[in-house]
């Protein structure tokens, strides 16, 4: 959700409420701008065009990116290799949202179509592409991962042969589900390129496994995952976060209009006309996408209470159950193959978050019996 794509009121809002909910926020590969500066803890978010971190002539600059994380609080970078909704494909902001300030934060002429190329030029393949994860990790001190929808697996052989046995890798992993959004491409894109999340998620998770990598990488989900059983079948297949785009832009105002090119979004929320901005009470709206972080929060873990565990991270893919209308269902370990063990974290690190939770069950708990959402356990 960058901004550009986003009004400055979206941004701000959302930042609010990420706040409120004491959850991270996204840039979206448009850049990091002032209004992504109101107290949430950010994911920058580095894409093929580098908006924020690149020269005049458009190529990566490493200077301009260690001085901008510098200056807001970044927590992590995410190198965005392909979306979900339109993987193989760039994007483009129309030059009629281009504005001065965009210009600025993105490094691009004003007035000018903004476009982001299909693919990176800072590096040609996976054993360039670590070794420039590496000088982005050390430079900037960042945990550093990757964004990518899913098909061919061979980049994701070739990922984890070169993480086996040269030491370098990725701290974290985002898998974009095909059901993923997005305003910039052709329908055949959004409606059959790149697998479903699950099918997706599960085929990378189980070749990291398989590797004995999964317990050093942090597994990301995103692609339709804002509703609760969506989440929990996320975490029970290994997912240790979970991004979320359409409810939170429902929750300020969105009401899918299909006019965010055209600057003339009737609630500002896509939109640099300052006079539909202008409809966006970012207070109120930032109230209302804090809620439903919290709301999803706290139905994830009663859900997790209900199939008695202390945690989301904790459930299995034994856990879940996929029906086949009345006649029979099956669960997510069955139908992906996987193994005892697999979707979850390290004993130690279950060990932990067991120690962790009987300890905040043993102080104050929210009116639901739930961790409060102030919290981030």
């Amino acid at each position: 959700m960058s901004f550009g794509s986003l009004s400055s009121a979206a941004i701000t809002a959302l930042n609010r409420g990420a706040t409120a909910a004491d959850c991270l926020q996204n840039t979206g590969e448009g850049g990091l701008s002032q209004y992504h500066r109101n107290g949430a803890d950010l994911v920058y978010q580095i894409g093929t065009a580098y908006f924020g971190c690149r020269d005049e002539d458009g190529r990566f600059d490493l200077g301009r990116l260690v001085s901008l994380v510098e200056s807001a609080p970044v927590r992590a970078i995410e190198i965005k290799l392909s979306q979900g909704a339109k993987p193989g494909l760039g994007g483009l902001l129309p030059g009629a949202k281009v504005t001065a300030e965009i210009a600025g934060i993105r490094g691009v002429r004003e007035g000018a179509d903004c476009v982001s190329p299909s693919r990176h030029t800072a590096f040609r393949d996976v054993d360039s592409m670590l070794d420039w994860v590496e000088l982005v990790a050390a430079e900037t001190g960042l945990p550093v991962g990757i964004k990518s929808a899913v098909g061919d697996s061979n980049f994701w052989v070739s990922l984890i042969e070169e993480m086996t046995s040269s030491g370098r890798g990725v701290d974290f992993v985002t898998i974009d589900g095909g059901e993923g959004g997005t305003g910039a491409a052709p329908l055949v894109f959004s409606d059959a390129v790149s697998l479903p999340f699950r099918s997706g998620f599960a085929r990378v998770y189980s070749m990291f496994a398989e590797a004995g990598l999964t317990d050093g990488i942090t597994f990301i989900g995103s692609g339709k995952l804002g509703l609760p059983d969506n989440a929990v079948a996320a975490m029970a297949l290994g997912c240790d976060m979970i991004n979320v785009a359409r409810e939170p832009m429902l929750a300020i105002g969105c009401i899918q209009a299909q006019r965010c090119h055209t600057d003339r979004c009737p609630t500002g929320v896509a939109t640099q006309s300052g006079w539909l901005e202008h409809g966006l009470d970012v207070q109120a709206k930032s109230v209302r996408a804090g809620n439903y972080v919290r709301s999803l929060r706290r139905d994830v873990f009663k859900v997790a209470e209900a199939c008695g565990v202390a945690h989301p991270a904790l459930l299995t893919a034994s856990d879940v159950e996929v029906a086949d209308g009345n006649r029979r269902a099956t669960t997510l370990a069955e139908l992906y193959g996987y193994r005892d063990g697999w979707g979850l974290p390290g004993i130690a690190d279950r060990d932990e978050i067991t120690r962790l939770m009987a300890e905040y069950a043993a102080g104050p708990v929210g009116e639901t019996g739930s961790p409060d959402a102030q919290t981030r356990p």
